[in-house]
């Protein structure tokens, strides 16, 4: 019980708060292409993390779509997909805040997984 506070504190403290022109600087922690649309995709990332993340930022970002993930134990954004449109589908780029954390939750990289192609 004592280390999982040890690692819940320490992922806290490394996490801290950001903003989306930080996060965008760190490497992407994943890069993939989808035979969806990036509107179809958004709307994808907004279904399957409504019930770990709440509402979801979406908006309009060069030639596709930006999609922030609010953040699961603090405030501040949590992750940034853009998500920029091409021909029979969407490129994918995925930032995450904590990205070098490996105990962080893995919902958003689950439902960037599962929105690829379903």
């Amino acid at each position: 019980m004592k280390w999982g506070v040890v690692c819940l504190s320490a992922v806290l403290a490394l996490g801290g708060c950001a903003s989306v022109a930080e996060i965008n600087e760190t490497l992407p922690t994943m890069i993939v292409i989808s035979g969806k649309k990036p509107h179809e995709y958004a709307q994808c990332l907004v279904e399957k993390l409504a019930d770990s993340r709440g509402a979801l930022q979406v908006e309009p970002h060069k030639d596709g779509m930006r999609v922030i993930v609010p953040g699961k134990l603090s405030s501040g954004p949590a992750a940034v997909f853009d998500i920029d449109d091409r021909s029979g589908g969407s490129s994918i780029k995925l930032h995450e805040r904590i990205s070098n954390v490996p105990l962080r939750p893995r919902d958003v990289r689950n439902a960037a997984t599962v929105c690829i192609s379903g």
